[in-house]
């Protein structure tokens, strides 16, 4: 796996965005010479194992964060998909927050001026958009959001990434490690075209500050066409283990995603979208094949034996062990914008909205300096107060800090949003780092869930006003 030993003239800056993961540690690790990376991570770096490598904190959910962790940087990596939560409660789905995460970092990309960012998201199949798995369609979504600005993408879609610590991989190996008989259900005979680590991050490589590939999708995999249960077989193969594989015509999803959680050794969070996906089946659209660089692909059983036998993985940071703020909120919703408002129209009217919705409950006020506060009929101090942000909101995006309420217990940490992504299409409203005052367990069962059902109240009425 040693890159080409061209070095260019002056390395450029090149920024990861997942660097901690399974291809953007390996691509670190074999291709730090050829370029100056920043790896981007949550957490603080302790001991720094690459010298040649930076590493920067980020929060990739705030703008402003992101904006500084790219600043400086030709290319931008995009490696994120659906980020472990940062905080104890975590309201929102997989696609949603992938949405606002690849927005954020669309827009801090373009304030940066950044050249060029690459994204490696999954094969697509030849259906509409409504027919895709959620996992699919979010893949598609993040794909539209990052090229959606000034920074040119490069979309890179792949299938299975077959190489050592691949989760995708993993899975597959685990099976056939532990099941003498596999039976496999109906979605292991779609098609798909796997690829080795090795191909993929040297077409990474190509990719990297190269013209040609701007503004373009590129689909990758090794030419040889097969089925997931010809994956298994080839895989035992390979493995010298005997094992008895047959299929049976049922497509049982929950089954399928048991079975290959137990025996595959997989978190429940990678299974479920990888197992709904499978349905399809998976090939490099020959519009879109990758054709910048002649390629000598690694077979699918020379995939599998480099990703066995290699047994020593990249070195990776020592990381500061964050202590962070406790019992923190996040929650996440997605609302169609049917009537192609403003973020700016709809923050305006939620806060008109919300008082007169609870009429007998709730009054809105707004104090000399422009916060704004919702208060019990017959209270003075509010629950919860907010205060726009005007150097930090646009007419796509509006912020409000957290700054008062007897129902917050910190008024310097949370913020509330309303933005649109992809061309207005939707708006996301969005509360981050909200740190609750009432105690946990009665929090979570009432308050929690109460912003939840008012949430969704307000989407049918924005809904109601599109139709109007």
């Amino acid at each position: 796996m040693n890159p080409s030993s061209e070095l260019p003239s002056k390395k450029l800056t090149v920024a990861i965005a997942g660097a901690g993961g399974y291809i953007g540690s390996w691509f670190i690790d074999q291709y730090k010479d050829r370029y100056h990376f920043i790896g981007l991570s949550r957490r603080q770096v302790q001991f720094n194992p690459y010298p040649e490598v930076e590493w920067r904190q980020v929060e990739l959910y705030s703008i402003t964060s992101t904006v500084e962790a790219l600043r400086g940087v030709d290319v931008a990596i995009y490696l994120v998909h659906s980020m472990s939560a940062s905080t104890r409660l975590n309201q929102g789905s997989f696609e949603d927050t992938d949405l606002l995460l690849a927005d954020n970092f669309s827009r801090a990309a373009a304030l940066n001026e950044v050249k060029q960012i690459i994204y490696i998201g999954g094969l697509l199949p030849d259906e509409p958009e409504e027919k895709l798995s959620r996992h699919l369609k979010s893949r598609l979504e993040v794909e539209q959001t990052l090229g959606s600005r000034k920074s040119k993408l490069t979309a890179i879609r792949a299938s299975i990434i077959v190489g050592p610590g691949g989760s995708s991989f993993d899975m597959i190996k685990n099976l056939v490690k532990k099941l003498p008989v596999l039976m496999c259900p109906q979605w292991t005979e779609s098609l798909t075209q796997p690829i080795s680590l090795h191909d993929t991050l040297v077409i990474l490589d190509a990719c990297i500050g190269n013209p040609k590939v701007y503004d373009q999708i590129i689909e990758i995999g090794s030419p040889e066409v097969m089925s997931y249960r010809e994956m298994l077989e080839r895989t035992a193969q390979v493995m010298e283990k005997k094992r008895f594989v047959f299929s049976v015509p049922v497509f049982s999803l929950g089954l399928s995603k048991f079975w290959v959680g137990l025996f595959g050794d997989s978190p429940p969070q990678l299974v479920s979208p990888l197992v709904e996906s499978l349905r399809h089946t998976l090939l490099v659209n020959p519009s879109y094949k990758f054709k910048q660089k002649n390629m000598d692909y690694l077979s699918y059983e020379e995939s599998v034996k480099v990703a066995l036998e290699t047994v020593e993985r990249p070195k990776m940071p020592v990381f500061v062990r964050s202590e962070g703020v406790k019992n923190t909120v996040r929650s996440i919703q997605r609302m169609p914008n049917k009537g192609q408002n403003s973020s700016l129209w709809v923050a305006n009217r939620y806060a008109i909205w919300l008082p007169i919705f609870f009429r007998f409950i709730i009054r809105g006020k707004v104090s000399a300096r422009g916060d704004l506060g919702f208060h019990l009929l017959w209270g003075k101090e509010p629950m919860l107060q907010l205060t726009q942000i005007p150097d930090r909101s646009d007419s796509q995006r509006q912020l409000f800090y957290i700054t008062g309420g007897w129902l917050v217990k910190r008024f310097d940490y949370g913020w509330l949003e309303f933005r649109e992504v992809l061309d207005s299409k939707y708006i996301i409203s969005a509360i981050h780092e909200f740190v609750p005052r009432l105690p946990w367990f009665v929090y979570i069962h009432t308050q929690a869930k109460l912003h939840l059902w008012v949430m969704n109240r307000f989407k049918h009425y924005l809904e109601k006003k599109a139709a109007l």
